[in-house]
């Protein structure tokens, strides 16, 4: 399958210029779009993302942008890594100078407060509206996979998806080095929503370790934060079998385990007495978890599906619950059959 000369990677965050660094070192060009002038001339200048993504030389297939318009233009494919609140934003202003034949995939993890719409649902409306012409095809990435570590060559295994399977070889070639190994499947709803809800979950271990709990706490949440998970992505639609994969329980249990997990980061602090408003000055990067938890608990309660773990999460980060109380709260509820898909 011939790779395509030139993409375009829209979101110049630490997981948008790993993905631009593997794909400039397999030769493509590589569209490196950022919104501040100032950081794209420090990217140019340095040849390095020193505010996002220190340490790590980008090879000169990238090229750093601010031209939004520009970076889409003509390209076969684009890579949508800009945070999920901002998503719809960006999203709308590049929409309609895609190419009809563009394939799109996202490597953003999140869910849309308002619309309580995944990142491909989102991309969907607006192309409707903006593109209507538009006939390629739209994916995703997930799996765990930490940014440094894959700028650093470290061995990974991710997967992508697309709506047939031929799109996502297509992704899956797009993407695979010898030390980034992508596989392919078509549920791009199930992929959507692990990657988006484990950052949940997340949080909750950091909770739990701030408040000096140990492994078995932490095994305990990460087996039933995935029960969460696969109920309400069963509810929507996507494949049970999706969630025992990398996109569910792979890039849970590194995102709940990792140091470098900035949703865990934002519980750890949490559960040692910090107040989000604290966590949230001292954070330069996004912590997606904190806004997908409004929006994935409202998308629980309309479907009408229990999720008791990210009712307490939610009650920690926005109605000020103490931790201590959130995790008696969980504990003291009524016992369970284990695999009724009740929690």
């Amino acid at each position: 399958m011939a790779l395509p000369e030139n993409i375009a990677v829209i979101g110049a965050g630490s997981w948008g210029t790993a993905l631009a660094k593997l794909l400039g070192d397999k030769g493509i060009g590589v569209d490196l779009w950022a919104h501040r002038p100032e950081h794209v001339a420090e990217i140019r200048g340095q040849r390095e993302n020193r505010t996002y993504l220190p340490g790590f030389p980008l090879p000169e297939t990238v090229r750093p942008t601010t031209d939004l318009v520009a970076a889409v233009t003509g390209k076969p494919v684009v890579v949508m890594v800009v945070p999920s609140h901002v998503y719809r934003e960006v999203f709308s202003r590049l929409a309609s100078h895609l190419a009809p034949d563009c394939r799109i995939i996202s490597a953003t993890k999140g869910i849309e407060n308002d619309t309580l719409m995944t990142m491909n649902q989102v991309m969907a409306e607006v192309l409707a509206r903006e593109n209507p012409s538009f006939a390629g095809e739209l994916g995703v990435l997930a799996g765990p996979s930490f940014a440094r570590e894959v700028a650093a060559g470290i061995p990974t295994a991710v997967t992508v998806a697309a709506p047939t399977l031929e799109g996502a070889r297509f992704f899956q070639e797009l993407f695979f080095t010898e030390r980034f190994r992508v596989y392919a499947g078509t549920d791009v709803i199930g992929m959507e929503l692990g990657g988006a809800l484990k950052n949940i979950v997340a949080i909750a271990a950091g909770i739990c370790d701030g408040l000096g709990y140990g492994t078995n706490t932490r095994a305990a949440l990460i087996t039933r934060g995935l029960a969460e998970i696969t109920r309400l992505g069963v509810a929507m639609g996507a494949q049970p079998l999706t969630f025992s994969g990398l996109a569910g329980m792979g890039d849970l249990v590194l995102t709940c385990t990792g140091d470098l997990s900035r949703n865990r980061q934002v519980g750890l602090k949490l559960g040692q007495g910090k107040t989000l408003s604290q966590i949230l000055a001292e954070m330069e990067m996004v912590a997606e978890g904190i806004k997908t938890t409004r929006s994935a608990l409202a998308l629980a309660r309309k479907i009408g599906v229990e999720m008791p773990i990210l009712e307490q999460v939610y009650q920690v980060i926005y109605e000020e619950k103490p931790c201590d109380r959130a995790v008696q709260t969980l504990l003291s509820r009524d016992q369970k059959e284990e695999m009724e898909y009740q929690a």
